[in-house]
Formats: C-alpha cells, sequence, structure tokens
C-alpha cells in the first residue's frame, strides 16, 4: 500500500497521512458496527442514501430447518427500508477475499431467506439493548423518524426476506480486481437481491495521532445501476385489492376466477399474504410455514401463470423424491394449461386463462392442498 492523502489543518499546515493496512480484521469489523456509515450508504443511493442499523455482530445462519448455526455472518444491519444487508468483512492479505468468500456470502444469503425469521431477528436486536443507551425502539426512531410506525417496519423487513429482497456487501480494505469482476456480475444478474463490494481505506498521519477512513463502494456498474433503476418502482406492500385490478385489467373471467381462489385458498391455509408490483408485473406469492421458517415456492402472476419453483425445491425431503416429483407432474398434466417449462426440476406452470371451468378450478385447489401437505409432512419439519 503506498497511496496518499493530505489533511490541510487550521494552520494552513499540509499533513501527509499514508494508506496504512489494519492491523486485524477484528478492527475493520468493530469500526463497522460502532459506524455503519462506513458503508457509504450515499454511494450507493445519492438520491435516497442507505442508512443502517446494526442488528447484531455474528449472527448466526442455519444450514436446515430447525439446525443449530452452521455459519457466522459478520454483521446484519437492516436499512430504513427494512431491506436485511449481510456483511462480511475480510482484510486484503487473507487470500480467502478472492474466491472463497463469494461462496461463503451466497450460502449465508440462500439459507437467511429460507430460515431465519422476523422474530428471530428482532429478538436478536432487542436481547442486546444497553442499559446506558437509548431503548431498541429509540434506535429505530432514530432511523426511521420520530413518527414513524415501528411494527410496519419490522412487517416490511418481513416482507423483503420472503421476497429475497436483500443486499450482500463484501468489504475490505483493499478489493482485489478478481473479487470486484464477480461482484459486478452477481451485481447484474442477480434480482431482487443486491451485490456490492465496499473498499475502506485507512490513511494514518506519520505520528500516528491522526486517521482517516475513506469507503468507496464497487460493483455498481452502468448496466446494474441502469437495471435497478429501471426497477426502483417496486413496491413490496401492495394490497390484494391492487393486484386483483392488476388481474382484471387484462384477465379474462377465467384467470380472474382462478386468481382469486387461489388467494382465498392461500388465506384459509394460514398462508403469509404476500403482494408485490415491479415495473412489468405484480405477483402474489402466498409464503408457507414449514416449521420455523417460511417456503415460498409457488407464485401467482397478474399475467396468468401459477408458477411452481421446483428449482428451489431440490433439497427438500419430499420434493427430492423422484416418485413425488413424477405424482405432481401426472397432477400437473391432468389439468388445461400445464406448460412444462424447464423440466419438472425448473418451473412448471399453469395458465389460469385455461381453468374455464368448477371442475378445472377444484382440481386446481386439490393439487395445491397435496403440495401443500407434502411440503409440511413430517419428513419436511425434520
Amino acid at each position: 500500500m503506498n497511496g496518499q492523502i493530505y489533511l490541510l489543518d487550521g494552520d494552513a499546515k499540509l499533513i501527509s497521512m499514508r494508506e496504512t493496512s489494519y492491523d486485524s480484521e477484528s478492527l475493520l469489523q468493530t469500526l463497522l458496527a460502532k459506524y455503519p456509515n462506513l458503508l457509504a450508504g450515499e454511494q450507493m443511493d445519492a438520491k435516497n442514501p442507505r442508512r443502517w442499523i446494526l442488528i447484531s455482530q455474528e449472527f448466526g445462519v442455519p444450514g436446515e430447518q430447525d439446525g443449530s448455526n452452521r455459519w457466522s455472518l459478520d454483521h446484519l444491519f437492516i436499512d430504513q427500508d427494512g431491506i436485511p444487508t449481510l456483511v462480511e468483512v475480510k482484510r486484503s492479505s487473507d487470500t480467502r477475499i478472492r474466491r472463497e468468500v463469494v461462496g461463503q456470502m451466497l450460502d449465508y444469503a440462500a439459507n437467511a431467506v429460507s430460515y431465519w425469521s422476523i422474530e428471530k431477528i428482532r429478538e436478536r436486536f432487542e436481547s442486546q439493548e444497553n442499559s446506558n443507551g437509548p431503548s431498541s425502539d429509540e434506535q429505530l426512531l432514530e432511523l426511521l423518524g420520530p413518527n414513524a410506525d415501528i411494527e410496519s417496519f419490522w412487517g416490511q423487513v418481513k416482507t423483503n426476506l420472503l421476497a429475497g429482497r436483500i443486499r450482500l456487501v463484501f468489504v475490505a480494505d483493499v478489493i482485489p480486481v478478481e473479487l470486484q469482476a464477480i461482484v459486478e456480475y452477481l451485481n447484474r444478474q442477480m434480482s431482487p437481491t443486491e451485490v456490492l463490494a465496499v473498499e475502506v481505506k485507512q490513511f494514518v498521519d506519520d505520528a500516528s495521532r491522526l486517521k482517516t477512513l475513506v469507503p468507496k463502494v464497487i460493483g455498481q456498474t452502468v448496466a446494474s445501476q441502469s437495471k435497478r433503476s429501471a426497477s426502483s418502482g417496486v413496491s413490496l406492500n401492495i394490497e390484494v385489492d391492487e393486484f386483483m385490478d392488476a388481474v382484471a385489467s387484462q384477465g379474462s373471467p377465467a384467470r380472474i376466477a382462478a386468481s382469486k381462489a387461489i388467494i382465498e385458498w392461500a388465506s384459509s391455509r394460514g398462508c403469509e399474504m404476500v403482494f408485490t408490483q415491479a415495473t412489468r408485473e405484480v405477483a402474489f406469492t402466498p409464503g408457507i410455514r414449514v416449521g420455523d421458517r417460511i417456503e415460498t415456492p409457488i407464485t401467482c402472476k397478474h399475467h396468468g401463470k401459477l408458477v411452481f419453483r421446483m428449482r428451489n425445491l431440490v433439497s427438500h425431503p419430499q420434493f427430492s423424491q423422484p416418485e413425488v416429483v413424477a405424482e405432481m407432474q401426472t397432477k400437473l398434466e391432468s389439468l388445461p394449461g400445464f406448460n412444462i417449462r424447464g423440466g419438472m426440476r425448473g418451473l412448471p406452470c399453469v395458465e389460469l386463462d385455461q381453468i374455464v371451468d368448477d371442475k378445472d378450478l377444484t382440481k386446481l385447489l386439490a393439487l395445491l392442498d397435496w403440495f401443500l401437505e407434502k411440503l409440511r409432512s413430517p419428513a419436511s419439519l425434520g
């Protein structure tokens, strides 16, 4: 490291400050926990700078349902829009920063979305209150504003988790070129997940009295910024009426009836009711509680597709069994409008415009009941 910056003090004396490595990884971790602004939220979003509250350092990530924590995430932050921000810190001298840390972070992300619960996150945040400091509610009001609805905020966090709307951030004193290329690629391809790196360089004067920290966000290519700008109209808190209005605006009577029946089915089965709106698509994704986690393998889209995300269930105890998948395919093939996109390990779907009579609709709802039973079976609950 040989970079330099110059500080002009009040006496017009120019002080040279040399780029210096951190004495330890834990020092950088401590600085981030104490000063979340080092994540450079104003660089991530100039129009609406990101601000964070620290949920916890060393936040556990299980590798299976009801399992003990398999990994430990360096920091879990949540921003003012309720977006969970997963932060992993490495020094540039750690050779794992080049590739291994990427796989590690993707493990965290995949399992966090599957196995974290909003109750666990909130409990961890509230349990770390300091008797000499502000309460957890006071900290949130400082982040959100004095008139904020705290319960709505936690509801937004939950919705973001269900939708996979999270942010992955790699932090180091120097981001190597290899990691930068990977981060830029992932940030272009992963949606609604955002992937970034933050380089936090340290500069110290010759007397070691002054220290300057200079963060720089990496990963926001022109392509990824354009993509996220195009999808910036995402609203994760629309109501059922708005979803049905979108269905009715261009849907056939069959699509409208089937969409309404699917919503009523999900509500009566105790599913989480999550309605999302993006630039070109409005969708309903029932959150199905399986033990302590929420599964979201079904999405009903306003343009008439009921999609089964089977590719997300490859490790599921039931749907990893070929005979169960074959049985499901048989049930789907008995319905009009079945489309086996990408095979039964991909995204098979049903075209709701073709569910035109009560017999077909009853058969579809029976399939959903069978699917739900398999997800919640004792084998699935471990």
